[in-house]
């Protein structure tokens, strides 16, 4: 007979865009609706949601919307409440370490978006504080699960490029201002003050994206701006951007096998795209090139190569797109998110720790804090370890 386990799951921040369509909507209730998860020694495990947020009307909406059973605006209550398993977390990045302090200090398994917090002493703390408590602790990593780096990933493994020498990458697109269209993305983002902020946001991304694709980060250079200084919120008053709405940075990377790589991001919520995706990411070689986004990939290996050669007076008639080939993913790749959430839930009812926790986060923290410090003082800082 199969053993069941139920894990009850309080999810602060469902109301909002991330946690409600990523982690509610495409990772939670399939995982629910399909049974559990079942892990290789036959355990089938249940998951139970409690919606958390501070709007009772829209909690309400969303129980009755996808059948769930339970929600509250009580967090603390819900913490320290001994029928909960693991407290999840999609808020503003502002009110994150209070509420990942309380839920690991109450023996609750953490599953969280990040950055972890604004600062780095925080960010450290969660790290020392999950270190003492046991629990287990996931941070999501998400990009790293996309099906276009997921076989970005797997190119580096079969050592397709040979020896690297760079990777550029382009994200963002064009934000409505919000005074004629509404905007994307919450206004909060676009106010320092509230937690705000395109370096902050992104470059925890990155971090890991570097990390798990090429490298260590060893130094970065970064320029952060605010290019659409006025903006308008949800209710379509005025305000002025205090955040940074875009940030440009370079850093030094050594892969593992001690090889030096540069890497450039471009991040912007001003600009329009003129990609294939909203972000990519172009790896260059000795042996081999290749672009990844969020599902496709496409590389060009040495013996593929063109020999393109520079003619202003002649225009170009070849295809350099057409020159690509996909890269087949050779597997069923789902969606990330629920991809690590089953990694996370497996790893919580086993006790054992999550590969992306509080440390990984941290080191995201710490390289966004210093490329903020690089932008202010226009020079390229060093990245240390962390002592944790």
């Amino acid at each position: 007979m199969t053993a069941t386990r139920h894990l009850r799951i309080a999810m602060n921040g469902v109301t909002g865009r991330m946690g409600y369509r990523q982690h509610l909507v495409r990772s939670i209730l399939p995982i629910r609706d399909q049974g559990g998860l079942a892990l290789p020694d036959g355990t089938r495990v249940q998951v139970e949601p409690i919606l958390v947020g501070r709007n009772e009307d829209k909690l309400r909406d969303l129980a009755a919307r996808h059948d769930v059973k339970e929600w509250t605006t009580d967090l603390p209550g819900v913490i320290t409440d001994p029928a909960t398993d693991v407290v999840f977390d999609a808020a503003m990045t502002n009110l994150r370490p209070a509420t990942l302090r309380a839920a690991m200090e109450a023996g609750k398994h953490v599953y969280t978006e990040k950055p972890t917090a604004d600062t780095l002493e925080e960010a450290v703390e969660l790290a020392r504080v999950g270190r003492r408590t046991g629990v287990t602790v996931g941070v999501v990593h998400d990009k790293l699960y996309l099906p276009g780096l997921v076989k970005l990933r797997r190119l580096v493994d079969e050592g397709f490029f040979g020896r690297i020498l760079s990777l550029r990458g382009e994200f963002g697109y064009w934000v409505f201002e919000g005074e004629v269209q509404p905007a994307q993305r919450p206004s909060w983002n676009y106010r320092r003050e509230d937690g705000g902020s395109m370096t902050t946001d992104m470059y925890c991304h990155w971090n890991y994206v570097l990390e798990g694709i090429v490298g260590r980060v060893d130094t970065v250079t970064s320029r952060a701006v605010t290019h659409i200084p006025t903006r308008w919120d949800e209710q379509g008053q005025q305000y002025r951007a205090t955040a940074d709405d875009a940030a440009y940075g370079i850093f030094d990377l050594t892969t593992p096998e001690g090889d030096p790589v540069v890497a450039q991001i471009n991040s912007s919520w001003a600009v329009r795209v003129h990609r294939d995706e909203l972000v990519e990411f172009q790896v260059d070689g000795t042996h081999g090139s290749a672009v990844a986004g969020l599902f496709s990939c496409v590389a060009q290996h040495r013996a593929h190569t063109p020999k393109p050669v520079w003619n202003p007076d002649v225009p170009v008639t070849e295809s350099f797109r057409e020159q690509w080939l996909e890269v087949p993913a050779n597997a069923d790749l789902g969606n990330g998110f629920r991809l690590q959430w089953e990694e996370f839930l497996a790893d919580a009812v086993s006790g054992r720790p999550h590969r992306f926790g509080l440390e990984s986060a941290a080191r995201g923290v710490q390289l966004a804090e210093l490329a903020l410090r690089s932008s202010a003082e226009r020079c390229t800082v060093d990245i240390p370890e962390l002592e944790l």
